[in-house]
């Protein structure tokens, strides 16, 4: 199977291209990710982050200590699925499990 690129997967989904530097941070809740769905959100890029958020399973919580800090370069080890849609711009969505793929665009997540 070929690797899309992050600009094609932008393109695909007909969404803005916004590319996060290797040295941007996410929020990512690394004790969920053996869980499934995989869930990433993208809000506006703030402060050296990247704007993702992401975290496995059905439950999003409010904990505050539920994210943790991850440079985009570590993503390929932490979270290799999600790579390829990591260059869809702010407001995009993208639910991932064995044979389902969702990415659509939630303006919500533009609101501040």
């Amino acid at each position: 199977m070929a690797v899309i690129s992050q600009k094609d997967m932008a393109s695909r989904f007909g969404a803005f291209f916004l590319p996060a530097s290797p040295s941007e941070k996410a929020g990512v809740a690394l004790q969920t990710l053996r869980s499934l769905p995989l869930n990433a959100m993208r809000h506006q890029p703030v402060n050296g982050t990247s704007g993702w958020y992401v975290w496995g399973g059905d439950v999003l919580s409010q904990d505050p200590s539920f994210f943790a800090s991850l440079h985009h370069e570590h993503f390929a080890e932490h979270c290799p699925s999600l790579v390829p849609y990591l260059g869809l711009g702010p407001g995009w969505r993208v639910l991932l499990a064995p044979n389902q793929e969702e990415v659509w665009f939630d303006p919500k997540l533009l609101a501040v």
